[in-house]
């Protein structure tokens, strides 16, 4: 049972009713955080939009921002997270074997030097931000331009931040959306 109540797309305003159609089209469903943080329609309109830029803005490949994601929410042990974003790292082109090589990616030659960097930045950001060294810097920017740090580490802070949230509130795997509230937002489910 939810900590705080999650709002349907009919208890909320139109403006988050557009948020919850974007999401209903794009995810199948409106993550539980999201319908959470509706209870607040000024922080869940800035939220929405802060992950957007943040995933899917920049230049580097949304793809690569979600794999710091995984791996930022494995190392926080958000079952919430973890199951959304492995399920986006997949239709994203990552494997399973991807995935699961992140507990031990210095030594796994599934990644590239520059997605090690990356994955090296997670871990520090999330668990010893303070011991990122010079060296590690340089190292990582041997791959990355400065605006391209400042978008990794937006993504690997969000997390963190959603992480924490999502963890003390004991939030469950979102659950896909019934054809009740597709139907409502317009969606309608390709069917085989």
């Amino acid at each position: 049972m939810p900590r705080i109540s999650r709002l349907n797309r009919s208890e909320v305003s139109p403006e988050l009713r557009g948020i919850y159609d974007r999401f209903l089209h794009d995810r199948g469903n409106v993550p539980y955080f999201f319908r959470t943080v509706a209870h607040r329609p000024e922080i869940m309109q800035t939220m929405a939009a802060h992950m957007n830029a943040v995933l899917n803005t920049g230049t580097l490949p949304t793809r690569l921002k979600e794999l710091v994601v995984v791996r930022t929410s494995q190392l926080n042990g958000t079952a919430y997270c973890l199951a959304s974003h492995t399920a986006i790292c997949l239709k994203l082109a990552w494997t399973p074997e991807h995935l699961a090589a992140l507990d031990d990616w210095q030594t796994s030659t599934l990644f590239s030097e520059a997605e090690k960097e990356a994955i090296h930045l997670a871990e520090s950001m999330t668990l010893h931000s303070h011991e990122f060294t010079d060296a590690d810097f340089a190292s990582l920017r041997r791959f990355y331009s400065e605006g391209e740090v400042v978008e990794l580490l937006c993504a690997i802070g969000l997390f963190n931040y959603f992480n924490r949230f999502n963890n003390l509130l004991q939030m469950e795997p979102t659950q896909p959306a019934t054809a009740e509230e597709l139907a409502e937002a317009g969606v309608h489910p390709v069917t085989a």
